[in-house]
């Protein structure tokens, strides 16, 4: 009867414990964390503050802030460092355009950039917006609009206040080539930003990403050692024909900067000179090609731990089309870039999933 009533009392125990991190929201994972990618955008536009505040609810582990920067030098969280495909500055300034037939935040104060809609992404078919994920939030539905890297981080500061917990910030600088070609300082504003907020060691629960690779050597070089910081640094990496970076020659045309040495053997001990880890995107790191039977896996991940450095890939989305052909749900492709191929974290639109799958996974490594 002792031993009965001695394992029972371990199992309620281990109950308790559980349920006690459950309303504590915290996100069971070991090592392992969750990004919400524009916060959880597969339910809310991204990166709207309902977003951040619904992903922040489901027990994430980091949010992430994309920032661009105002004309009048302001700081804005989007995804893109132009308008027009979350709002509706083509509707209030049709002139406003350039030659490109884009609208660029820098070519908007915020006091104008605070006046649009903003809304679920869309793109132009025959001539009509159309939502580019159509099982999403609908567009131009309810009311949503651009706020500051500096109201974001204060509402997620004031989330760990009030609720006790530590979810941290992942910020990325876009497009900073484009911003110093513009003559804009939007390394310098965004570092200013965090260290006013208390981000300053990598102790804190920060992350700060790039594509921009010589943008990252001078935050480590010189800024960092100039602003008296030292935050963990992560290397975006793309595929060339993104233009995601460009490089300008003397003569001011840019050219698209070639990623392919990030693909090569060694190059993981190079980035780890200034990073403190890399965001590959998945088929990267599990090639396409791949099938169930047969997964081909590349060594970026095995070598950027030998380098010392975190992988936190992107992006993992439920729409249509989306679970690469050697997956047959979320969750298994979660389980085969976190579990078989080894990656630290995962950015993700829908964090609830990913979230409720860690639990899921430690629940079963106590044997629950």
């Amino acid at each position: 009867m002792k031993t009965v009533v001695k394992f029972a009392s371990i199992q309620l125990t281990s109950v308790l414990v559980l349920l006690l991190l459950l309303v504590q929201g915290v996100a069971f994972a070991g090592n392992k964390v969750v990004i919400a990618h524009r916060g959880a955008s597969g339910y809310l536009p991204e990166h709207s503050m309902a977003a951040k505040a619904m992903a922040y609810a489901m027990g994430v582990d980091y949010i992430e802030q994309d920032v661009a920067m105002t004309k009048d030098d302001q700081l804005v969280v989007l995804h893109d460092h132009y308008l027009d495909r979350v709002t509706n500055v083509a509707d209030v300034y049709p002139d406003r355009k350039r030659k490109d037939d884009r609208y660029y935040v820098m070519d908007f104060t915020l006091a104008e950039i605070r006046g649009l809609a903003m809304t679920e992404g869309f793109e132009m078919k025959d001539g009509k917006r159309v939502p580019v994920f159509p099982d999403r939030f609908p567009i131009w539905k309810s009311s949503f609009r651009v706020h500051t890297l500096q109201e974001e981080i204060e509402m997620i500061q004031g989330l760990n206040k009030s609720t006790g917990r530590n979810v941290g910030i992942y910020t990325e600088i876009k497009a900073p080539w484009l911003h110093r070609h513009e003559g804009k300082e939007i390394t310098r504003a965004v570092l200013e930003v965090l260290k006013e907020y208390g981000y300053t060691r990598k102790s804190n629960n920060v992350y700060l990403q790039c594509f921009d690779p010589n943008e990252l050597k001078r935050i480590r070089n010189e800024l960092f050692p100039e602003m008296e910081m030292d935050l963990k640094l992560i290397q975006l990496i793309a595929e060339n024909d993104w233009d995601e970076t460009m490089v300008y020659d003397k003569e001011g045309k840019a050219k698209s900067y070639d990623y392919s040495w990030m693909l090569k053997q060694g190059a993981m001990a190079k980035i780890a000179e200034y990073a403190d880890g890399i965001g590959p995107w998945t088929p990267q790191i599990v090639k396409d090609g791949s099938t169930r039977n047969k997964l081909i896996i590349t060594d970026m991940v095995q070598e950027a731990h030998a380098a010392g450095m975190k992988v936190h890939p992107y992006t993992f989305r439920l729409d249509h089309g989306q679970i690469p052909p050697y997956a047959a749900s979320f969750e298994e492709l979660i389980d085969i870039l976190l579990y078989t191929a080894g990656v630290d974290g995962i950015f993700t639109d829908f964090p609830d999933r990913a979230v409720n799958y860690l639990r899921r996974a430690e629940y079963q490594r106590l044997g629950l």
